[in-house]
This record gives structure tokens, C-alpha cells and sequence, in this order.
């Protein structure tokens, strides 16, 4: 049963309708609802949104970058893999004598899958014409739209680590500044693109003029992103992996994202009390940064593109392992856990569901925000950084490779009930993103909160070792008593609040959908 009060401070109600969408921006939102009153379903819905974010919110994502979808089609759930590959021609020895893949640059550049997401989506599920659902990026693009508040403060800090990139600025830096909360911001070029993305239903992308454009741009800009590379991308329809918890089970997309974290750290969390605890107490917060921590130790050291992973997802999932897991958790003391041994066997989400049952959880980015720094010309296209995923560690599953994916930090989540439909969501955020799932979990199950409340309450972020950051809004006796333990505590400030991502949710309920939309982000929830 879920609750309709609201015990955190909060701007917002949740949205209730028979059809919904929830997106980080309201003009994507609307966007994908326009989709919905033009007789389109939720995946027409989700890629007209997901288009027009790239327009709308570039600080987070663009055309440039991959997506990853979770749909439940009205009988069972698919799961997409549209995220792309390292270069063929990468090796490890390009990096020699270096710690990391450079976070910005032509070498941090792999291929772009958004598009064929989009596209595969559309050929399996779609209802509309698939150059309908590009209609308001294109409109946004061409004709400009108002920046709203919070994407115009992260537009302000990409001007500052981008401002020496001529391309860069010609193409997201008019007048020589990022714009302003309110100001209008038109980019013509990237309305030609998404033009041709949806005429040739992205193959001018993969294998027209466009993928010509970014191949030889990186070319010029010293990378290795070949025609041939984008020529031989495909997304790949994958199916999901769950975990059962306190009689629902989440969903994700398998490695080479990692939502398995997720899943790790609520199998573990399934052989603790939490319910018996009070929310947002010292030992249920405890138990989940513990839970947590365990899930990413595994996750960094096995999570790669699955064709070079040396443990299967099952095996880390095994009941057995996870229950030795979770007796590992002192309820007393923090600790800083390595990785187990199994036995062998910048970031947009959004949202839609309509009243025929469709559900979409979406989630696309171009990794640190705005990217690599590359944006081809005349294009509008910002390539995405995903190659600073890999490691350099020989004999590591994820050590950089050519034709690989790298480890991904964006994952769509999905929860079902006795194999119906419950719950779309996603937590955006980079390594917040299990921890979001995680905690929304727990808020739905164990403690009964509705979308909007789960979205509010304040949220906790594992950082490195015995490091928490957390929110405001957690009592101080609460936070003396984690102290307390052991835990090294870094209250992030309301002007930080990103850093701890943004939230969308809807659930499924007897006569339609509750939707709930961060307060963290410019967003909102839809519907009608």
C-alpha cells in the first residue's frame, strides 16, 4: 500500500492520469505527451522526448551519446542495449605510461547508439510515422527555446572547461558565454541533423553523410572513429536481469551496465529488517550504505562488456552468495569491503506509460556533461566521452579494447509485482544511479512512500572508502550516530544537490498511473 502523505519539504504533487510522462525537462515532457494525444503510445512518447532533450537539456545528453530502454509491451518486458563501441583500431598501448583513458578528447570518443535506440524502438513498438516524433526537437532546434534554470547553471560550468575548444563554442557558446536562465538558444545545424535522422530513419547516421562527418572530424582531431565503426554498430535487444525484494522484483539491463550494483545490494539488503527500522534512522541508513558498498566492490571489479567478463551476472546473484554478502555487514561499524569471490558459472532519464498498459523507463547520455568536448561541425552532434569508462589494467574485463563496450553508468530501472507491471523509474547521475534505485526501493517497499515522497527525501551517496555524502534534511542525531560508526560524512550543499541525480518515477495503479518528477531537476511529470 502506498502512502499519499509527504514528509519532505517539497514544490510538488505527484501527477495522477491514465497517461503519463516524466522527463528532467518540461518541454521534453510535453514533447512526449503531444505524442499520446496524437494517438501514439508510450514508446512513440518516449523517443519524442528523448529526442527533444537533446535539443533542450545538451548538457546532459545529445545525439552524440547512448541509451539504454526498458518496455513492457502489455505482456512481457524487453530490454535494449543501445549503448556503442570503442574504435576497432584502440589498444591498451595507445595509453602507455598514462593512470586513466583521458576523460575529454578524441580518444574518450566511442561510437553514439542513442540514435539506433531510438530506431529500434520505433520498429518494434512505435505507433506514429517515425519523422512525427522528431517534429518538436526540430521545432525547438530551428526556432529556439527558453533555457530553464538548472540546465543554464550546468551549461555555465561546460563554458568554463570548454571555452578552448573552438567548435565547441561556435556551436553551444553564442556571444562567447553559455546562455542565460531565460535566454533563447536556437542551433539550426543540429534541427538539419535530427532532420535526417528521422527522413532516413538513422541510416544517414550510421552510414550517410553524417557518419561520414564524425569519422573524419575525429580523424582531424586525432582519434580513431572510422566509417567502418559506425557502419557496424547495432543495438542489441539483451532482455533484463532481476532481483527479487519484499515481494517485488527490480529489473535492469545486463553488464556492460551497472545496474547489477542495484541488484546486489538489495539481494543483500533482502536479509535485513529494514521495515523493522525507522525510515531515515542511523541503522536503516547504515544498513544501505553497507549493502551498497558491498554491491559496488563486485560491480567495478566484474562489470564489463559481457563478452570479456570473467563471472556471469547469475553467479554474483546466487542466493548463497548474497546471503554470505550480507553477513559480512557489521550493524555497528563502516567498513571498506573488496569485491567477493562468486562460485563461476552529464546523464537524462525518463519516462511514459498509457492507458492501453505500455510502460517506457529510458535513459540516455553523453557521459560527463556535454561529453568528449568534440562537437562536429555543422552537425550539431556533441560526441559522448564513454571511453573514459574502460581501465588500463591488463587482464581486468574492462580494460580498454577496440570494438568493445566500456563499463556504463547509465541504467533504466523496471519493477515487477507477480510478473505484472509496478513501477518505470530511473535515478540519473553517474555513480548515484544504483544507489538511487537502491534507495527508491526501499522507499516504496519497506516504507510504503508514494513517487513524489520517495523523489523528495533527502539521499545518501557512497563516495570512496568510508566517504558519505548526504543531503540536507537528515536529522542531526541520525547523522552523529553514523558518524558515530564509523562513517566520514560530507553534507553537500542545496546548490550541489546534482551531484545526488534526479529522479522520475511512475506506478502502475488499478485505474492508471501515480508519476513523480525530482525537484532536483527542471522537470515535471505529465499526463491526461
Amino acid at each position: 500500500m502506498v502512502a499519499y502523505d509527504f514528509p519532505y519539504p517539497s514544490q510538488r504533487m505527484p501527477v495522477m492520469a491514465k497517461n503519463v510522462v516524466a522527463t528532467s525537462q518540461p518541454l521534453a515532457a510535453q514533447a512526449g505527451l503531444t505524442m499520446l494525444y496524437r494517438g501514439g503510445n508510450a514508446v512513440d512518447a518516449a523517443i519524442a522526448a528523448a529526442a527533444t532533450l537533446t535539443v533542450v537539456e545538451p548538457t546532459s545528453n545529445g545525439i552524440g551519446g547512448d541509451a539504454f530502454a526498458i518496455v513492457w509491451d502489455g505482456r512481457r518486458l524487453h530490454g535494449l542495449n543501445a549503448s556503442g563501441r570503442a574504435p576497432a583500431a584502440l589498444t591498451l598501448a595507445r595509453f602507455a605510461g598514462q593512470r586513466s583513458v583521458p576523460l575529454r578528447g578524441p580518444d574518450s570518443v566511442t561510437v553514439p547508439g542513442a540514435v539506433s535506440g531510438w530506431v529500434a524502438l520505433s520498429e518494434r513498438f512505435g505507433r506514429l510515422p517515425f519523422t512525427q516524433l522528431f517534429e518538436p526537437a526540430v521545432r525547438y532546434a530551428s526556432e529556439g527555446f527558453l533555457v530553464s534554470p538548472l540546465t543554464a547553471k550546468a551549461w555555465a560550468a561546460a563554458e568554463r572547461v570548454f571555452a578552448d575548444t573552438p567548435e565547441f563554442a561556435q556551436a553551444f557558446l553564442p556571444g562567447g558565454r553559455a546562455p542565460r536562465a531565460g535566454e533563447v538558444f536556437r542551433f539550426p545545424e543540429q534541427a538539419k541533423t535530427l532532420e535526417r535522422i528521422a527522413e532516413t530513419k538513422g541510416e544517414a547516421f550510421y552510414r550517410g553523410e553524417l557518419a561520414a562527418a564524425m569519422a573524419a572530424y575525429v580523424r582531424a582531431s586525432g582519434g580513431l572513429l572510422s566509417e567502418a565503426d559506425l557502419e557496424a554498430h547495432r543495438a542489441d535487444w539483451v532482455g533484463t536481469i532481476s532481483q527479487g525484494y519484499r515481494g517485488v522484483a527490480l529489473h535492469e539491463i545486463p553488464p556492460n551496465g551497472q545496474g547489477l550494483a542495484a541488484l546486489l545490494a538489495l539481494g543483500i539488503l533482502e536479509h535485513h529488517p529494514l521495515a523493522e527500522l525507522p525510515a531515515d534512522s542511523a541503522d536503516s541508513l547504515h544498513l544501505q550504505i553497507e549493502a551498497m558498498k558491498l554491491a559496488f566492490a563486485d560491480a567495478h571489479r566484474y562489470v564489463a562488456d559481457p563478452e570479456s567478463m570473467d563471472v556471469r551476472a547469475e553467479d554474483l546473484l546466487d542466493p548463497n552468495y548474497l546471503a554470505a554478502r550480507a553477513r559480512l555487514i557489521d550493524p555497528e561499524r563502516a567498513s571498506v569491503p573488496a569485491c567477493g569471490v562468486p562460485r563461476r558459472g552529464g546523464t537524462v532519464y525518463l519516462t511514459a506509460a498509457d492507458e492501453s498498459g505500455m510502460m517506457v523507463s529510458l535513459i540516455q547520455s553523453n557521459y560527463y556533461g556535454f561529453g568528449s568536448g568534440l562537437v562536429v561541425p555543422g552537425t550539431g552532434i556533441s560526441l559522448q566521452n564513454r571511453g573514459a569508462g574502460f581501465v588500463l589494467e591488463p587482464g581486468h574485463p574492462n580494460v580498454v579494447a577496440g570494438g568493445k563496450r566500456p563499463f556504463h553508468t547509465i541504467i533504466p530501472g523496471f519493477v515487477t509485482q507477480g510478473g505484472a507491471p509496478l513501477m518505470s523509474f530511473g535515478v540519473m547521475g553517474g555513480p548515484m544511479q544504483p544507489q538511487g534505485h537502491v534507495q527508491m526501493l526501499v522507499r516504496l517497499r519497506d516504507y510504503g512512500q508514494n513517487p513524489q515522497a520517495a523523489s523528495d527525501a533527502p539521499r545518501w551517496r557512497v563516495v570512496e572508502g568510508l566517504e558519505v555524502a548526504v543531503e540536507p534534511g537528515f536529522k542531526p542525531d541520525v547523522l552523529d550516530e553514523l558518524a558515530a560508526r564509523g562513517h566520514r560524512l560530507t553534507q553537500t550543499p542545496p546548490e550541489a544537490s546534482f551531484s545526488f541525480g534526479g529522479a522520475q518515477l511512475i506506478l502502475r495503479t488499478e485505474g492508471g498511473y501515480v508519476a513523480g518528477s525530482d525537484a532536483r531537476k527542471d522537470g515535471q511529470a505529465v499526463g491526461f
